[in-house]
């Protein structure tokens, strides 16, 4: 069978020769007739085989050799031109409109989509940060790129090679009137209104570097120079209150600058953009990370070089030159900032040209790439001014195979690049700063971990974990409720920025979650203060963040410590994350949270239904520590309750900080939200807010009663004591008549309450003191009112008592002849 084929293969050999004979030696046919002439002759006339095999045989020897010779010529021009590729710094112009016509294809259903979806989410998020002052709120409704896609290389594309890095440069020349991208927009004062704004046109045209790197695994890409950019805007209107289908002063070149700005600040050299070419994808979308920095050390910095090149970026006014001369032969005290977005963490001040710092920060990423910047900073010893010397970044993204690249600009604008395969291990990237010689830093980076939109991180199954969520950015227009809840615990905060000149601070927490506002209360006197405060929020769909804001108490008005956002969307149910927050816009700060999302069975669901006989009671007992509203330092408070539609309103307690109500409310149980108003009561101007609580009833159990201090929202200290009980009857169990819940055993403990403020108030007057007599009197006349209260509450039991015992005798004296029916009745007392 070997045989055949080595046959089959030489005859095939033989043909294809024969072939090419024939192409290359049209004339060949005419041998046929030849050969045949000469066997006529070597048949009739002469012999004349003893010499024609030998000619026939050299010259089939000969084409032979000519054609191997073709073959190893045109197989070493080959190699020639790879070479050439290979190792000459420029290769010549080569045309590619193969590119722009496999573009043309692809584009409408394939790529577009794409890159629509892509580009929604950043215009979104750039048009909310960057709003242009005569629009007070703008939307994104329609996008879509078009079925034009750009063009690349019209004047060709050629390669180079510059410091051993490969880089291809083309052109770009995207001008399209096909794009539908629709705004719509509230206009502020003085235009008012509504208005949609329609792009129509896009032209942006410059020149692409891209960048080959880690082995062919990445793209990175970026523009030469800042590309030319133009937008065509149409104007719609909309609403009731709409503006006319009138050109607005200043919008299309707001829209032109925020598009310059994102391409200058994203991909402009020398800042560049990555292209991940993962082996694998695993189809995760990343949402946000958690990423250790450690500042190791820089190395050659100069003070007289960085001078000259960052005079228009010094963040303080410059020194004059005799201060400046003098700071020259001083040693250089340098110190760096992180920054990521608007988290910024600072490095403590380091002396000499080579300072090490090995300083780790936890730092966190909103998205699925991130840029940290190092900005270098001079002190001035003496001085409390600092001036910006220099600065670089290194950029990172999540890679489909969950491994992260990390890249930078070295020097002569070549690529620095590590691949870490996944999260946890270490990158040592030393970066030079930007300008001529003014020295490098060196950096660890750990990606500790990715966190995904389904709700799985990196380090852990989708089954076995819910997602670390941390701050990020998305949108945030749908608020439809998702039947969970979000429970978080605000552990504690470490190392809080300091604002008092004794060095301590009084943190409080604001967490605000949809449009509802809760916080936690102050803690006097400490940069490390411990909270363990638990609030619940029902959770909102389509992506609601958790904003988070720090202040401390001031005298003359509470100032901020930093804030924070949290992404809760993916938590799994029955896991609890116990997460740290680095605060944003400030320079230290971090605080613990611990993060539940609770699913509200259909049982639980309920509860908050409406009920034929169920009610929610209500008893305000008193509050404590409310601010004071009138100018003699005391309050006049009360409390409005709303209940959905219903209101209800207590007693006023007058001069006084403590008030002491007692009083008891009950609503229909038909899932409302309770929220309680505390007022202070004035007889001629309008009554003020003094606090704001909303009440969490529904996940109480039926017939338990809750005792809870809850603290007043919108001010700046104050809780209120309350006790609910959501009251189902079909559930009700009978109490005893010693029960510590029944009125009598209030009534006792009103009684003793008495007896006590009459041994204070006669303390009171034999020492004169009148303002202490008076809030006496006022506290004695609430215990009085709350003692009638519940000796109504305990003749109407009592009138309820008899008529039932009446009720009972009479169907005992109609069942005197029928024994047997009276056996059979059910009777129940309350």
């Amino acid at each position: 069978m070997g045989r055949r084929k080595n046959k089959l293969f030489d005859m095939n050999e033989v043909v294809k020769l024969f072939n090419k004979l024939l192409d290359e030696q049209p004339l060949l046919l005419l041998v046929i007739p030849l050969l045949v002439v000469l066997w006529a002759v070597e048949k009739w006339f002469f012999s004349l085989s003893n010499w024609v095999l030998l000619a026939l045989a050299v010259w089939a020897t000969i084409q032979y050799g000519s054609y191997q010779r073709r073959n190893i010529v045109e197989d070493l021009n080959k190699k020639w031109m790879q070479m050439t590729l290979q190792t000459s710094p420029t290769t010549p112009l080569e045309h590619c409109e193969w590119l722009n016509k496999l573009l043309l294809e692809i584009w409408l259903n394939f790529i577009n989509p794409k890159l629509s979806l892509r580009f929604a989410s950043i215009v979104e998020r750039r048009l909310k940060n960057r709003k242009s002052r005569l629009i007070e709120k703008i939307e994104l409704q329609e996008f879509s790129l078009g079925s034009r896609p750009p063009l690349f290389g019209l004047h060709g594309v050629r390669w180079a090679t510059s410091g051993g890095q490969r880089i291809m440069r083309l052109g770009f020349d995207w001008d399209t009137d096909d794009v539908n991208i629709m705004l719509s927009a509230k206009l502020a004062m003085p235009l008012m209104g509504t208005a949609r704004i329609v792009v129509n046109s896009i032209h942006v045209k410059g020149d692409l570097l891209l960048m080959p790197i880690l082995e062919g695994r990445a793209i990175v890409y970026s523009f030469v120079s800042t590309p030319e950019v133009r937008i065509g805007v149409a104007f719609g209107s909309g609403g009731s209150q709409s503006l006319p289908a009138t050109e607005l002063p200043g919008v299309s070149s707001w829209l032109v600058k925020i598009a310059t700005d994102t391409l200058n600040k994203r991909m402009v050299e020398p800042r560049r953009q990555c292209l991940a070419l993962p082996p694998q994808d695993f189809h995760k979308q990343a949402v946000g990370g958690v990423l250790y920095v450690t500042v190791l050390s820089a190395n050659k910095l100069s003070r007289c070089n960085s001078k000259g090149t960052c005079s228009t970026k010094q963040t303080n006014s410059s020194i004059d030159t005799h201060t400046e001369n003098r700071a020259e032969s001083k040693e250089l005290q340098t110190f760096l900032e992180i920054e990521i977005e608007e988290l910024t963490r600072r490095t403590d001040v380091r002396a000499g040209s080579c300072p090490t710092w090995d300083t780790t920060f936890n730092l966190i990423l909103h998205d699925n790439a991130g840029i940290v910047k190092f900005n270098l900073y001079e002190r001035t010893p003496g001085n409390v001014k600092y001036d910006y010397l220099t600065s670089c970044e290194i950029k990172m993204r999540y890679v489909s195979d969950d491994s992260t690249v990390f890249w930078a600009v070295g020097s002569d604008s070549s690529v620095i690049a590590k691949h870490a395969e996944s999260c946890g291990k270490e990158i040592e990237m030393t970066v030079p700063f930007e300008g001529f010689n003014l020295g490098e830093l060196t950096v660890r980076l750990v990606l500790k971990e990715w966190q995904f939109a389904d709700g799985s991180h990196s380090s852990t199954s989708l089954s076995s974990s819910s997602r670390r969520s941390l701050s990020g950015h998305g949108p945030t227009n749908h608020f439809s409720k998702t039947g969970r809840k979000i429970c978080i615990t605000v552990v504690e905060g470490k190392d809080l920025l300091v604002k008092d000149k004794i060095g301590k601070s009084d943190p409080y927490v604001k967490l605000q979650y949809g449009k509802s506002i809760q916080r936690t209360k102050h803690v006097p006197h400490s940069s490390n203060p411990a909270f363990n405060q638990k609030f619940e929020f029902d959770e909102i769909g389509g992506g609601e963040y958790l904003k988070i804001k720090c202040y401390t108490e001031e005298t003359f008005g509470d100032e901020s410590i930093g804030s924070a956002r949290v992404n809760l969307e993916g938590l799994l149910e029955g896991s609890v994350r116990d997460v740290c927050i680095p605060l944003e816009k400030v320079n230290s700060g971090e605080l613990r949270l611990q993060i539940e999302a609770v699913k509200v069975d259909d049982s639980e669901s309920s509860k908050g239904s409406s009920h034929a006989n169920g009610w929610i009671e209500l008893v305000l007992i008193e509050a404590r520590d409310l601010i004071a509203a009138d100018l003699r330092g005391t309050s006049d408070p009360f409390v409005r309750v709303q209940y959905g539609h219903l209101k209800r309103t207590t007693k006023v307690m007058y001069k006084t900080l403590h008030p002491k109500w007692f009083q008891t409310l009950e609503f229909p149980d038909d899932g409302s939200t309770l929220t309680l108003h505390v007022k202070d009561h004035n007889t001629l101007l309008p009554t003020s807010n003094i606090g704001t609580c909303v009440v969490e009833y529904h996940m109480l159990p039926p017939n338990q009663m809750a005792d809870k201090w809850i603290p007043l929202q919108g001010v700046k200290r104050g809780d209120i004591h309350v006790q609910i009980t959501r009251k189902i009857p079909e559930l009700e169990k009978k109490t005893s008549v010693g029960s510590d819940s029944s009125p009598t055993k209030v009534h006792r403990q009103i009684s003793d309450q008495i007896k006590e403020m009459m041994t204070k108030l006669r303390s009171q007057i034999d020492e004169d003191d009148l303002e202490g007599v008076s809030k006496s009197v006022s506290d004695l006349e609430t215990l009085h009112e709350s003692q009638e209260e519940y000796m109504v509450q305990l003749e109407t039991e009592q009138m309820l008592l008899i008529s039932k015992i009446d009720e009972l005798g009479q169907e005992i004296f109609n069942s005197s002849s029928s024994p047997d029916l009276f056996l059979n009745r059910t009777v129940t007392l309350p």
